[in-house]
């Protein structure tokens, strides 16, 4: 394993923790909810959502650390909010002292979106930047797998079994902050800082000496041509914020978040029992992996755009399909299998590409402010769509959700026919370039 393969992992398992912590409430939610006696509302909103909510101001506020302080040592106060509130969270005994603990483990997930992409994309090479950031991805995934099999494995240890469900996460967490210690910082973040020669060691400590000279080049280049004071809502750049802002926004009207926080709940409101959904709901972890993986090895040969179209057409045909199963009343192994084809299609497409095109299409003095304006619209919808599944589901139903989401993906494809430019292989001061109008 290369040093820049090595260190990009290392920051990808920030995405493990992502993954974890957002599907891991998954296996206490009827639980939790039954203790303390709460309404659908304050439990979507307070009990479940809570952690989400956080994830909103980290992916607000995450820009501000990830630019001063740099994109490792916001790494590990991550892996430090992750550990508290792994902690803090499966020793509470009511629910405002549950949701607070969420609510610190949310930052670190909002923070985690945005230093995490940007330090392994101002570390890649072009050439193999798709696959790099998408560890990030596959680790979320890989957390979402864990988490899964973990909540089925621990939900026989009886009424208290939520809470180890909830606590196990702090291992990783504390292993996890260990390996950042051995990252170094990001070569792109030390020449904004003026700090040349440590970032040129860096660079020819991973590189060639011919790539290493020829990438020193483009980013001495492309940091002359910086202002010194600039914003991402300058006019020039509003073609690059409406990207991300569709994509983002997109991602979370296809219901994936809203899936993942309530499987086994979906499950059960389409005949299964409790235990067949948690299982059921590993199957899902099992399937995003896979496909995540595929979509990881294929993002730096056919690019973001194919991967997108191909996401989206699986998306349109599983969401229309899961929705007619529950409006149709349809029974047997045909609501899970519709479900296993909207997680690949995920998996295959939004979930390859977010990460790696939201960190790529931003110049390197704006990235992190112009990621937490991506990831910010993101997390704004993964925390109102989730808070209103359990009142939606009970007022419409689950098939008049499903159907509104599969005519989401419909505009989803339009917006990548459209608008979405294709960004393999393109170097980021390049492609700066290229995106500002």
């Amino acid at each position: 394993m290369n040093k820049l393969t090595q260190w990009s992992l290392t920051a990808a398992l920030a995405g493990f923790l992502f993954g974890f912590d957002t599907v891991v409430i998954s296996g206490a939610d009827q639980k939790l909810q039954s203790l303390w006696g709460s309404s659908d509302i304050f439990h979507g909103f307070v009990v479940m959502a809570t952690a989400l909510w956080g994830t909103v101001v980290g992916s607000l506020l995450g820009s501000i650390p990830t630019r001063i302080l740099g994109r490792k040592k916001t790494l590990l106060w991550i892996g430090v909010f992750y550990t508290i509130s792994a902690i803090g969270s499966a020793l509470a005994n009511d629910p405002y002292i549950f949701a607070l603990f969420r609510f610190l483990g949310g930052l670190g997930v909002g923070a985690s979106t945005i230093a995490a992409p940007a330090y392994i994309s101002e570390i890649a090479p072009a050439k193999d930047r798709g696959k790099l950031v998408g560890l990030y991805q596959f680790n979320i995934v890989f957390g979402i797998l864990i988490a899964f099999v973990s909540n089925y494995l621990l939900g026989g240890l009886g009424e208290e079994a939520w809470r180890y469900m909830m606590g196990v996460e702090a291992l990783p967490a504390i292993l996890y902050t260990f390996f950042v210690i051995s990252i170094p910082r990001s070569p792109r973040w030390l020449f904004l800082q003026r700090k040349t020669a440590e970032a040129k060691r860096i660079i020819h400590s991973a590189y060639s000496e011919k790539d290493a000279n020829q990438l020193i080049l483009e980013i001495s280049n492309g940091q002359d041509k910086a202002p010194n004071s600039e914003s991402i809502f300058n006019k020039k750049y509003r073609f690059i914020l409406w990207l991300a802002f569709l994509i983002a926004f997109f991602n979370q009207f296809s219901g994936i978040n809203a899936f993942l926080y309530y499987a086994p709940r979906i499950f059960e409101e389409g005949g299964l029992g409790e235990s067949t959904a948690l299982l059921s709901s590993t199957g899902i972890g099992l399937t995003n992996l896979v496909f995540t993986l595929i979509g990881i090895n294929l993002i730096d040969r056919l690019g973001r755009k194919i991967l997108m179209y191909i996401g989206s057409i699986g998306y349109i045909i599983s969401l229309s399909l899961i929705a007619a199963s529950f409006i149709l009343e349809w029974q047997g192994l045909s609501l899970p299998i519709f479900l296993f084809v909207f997680i690949a299609s995920h998996a295959i497409g939004q979930g390859a590409v977010i990460w790696v095109f939201i960190s790529e299409i931003y110049p390197n003095h704006l990235r992190s402010a112009g990621q937490s304006f991506g990831t910010s619209t993101h997390w704004v919808l993964a925390a109102i769509i989730p808070s209103l599944v359990p009142v939606l589901f009970t007022s419409i139903g689950a098939g008049a959700v499903f159907a509104v989401f599969a005519f989401m993906m419909v505009l989803q494809l339009a917006f990548v026919y459209f608008l979405m430019p294709e960004t393999k292989g393109i170097s980021l001061e390049q492609l700066s370039q290229q995106l500002i109008k």
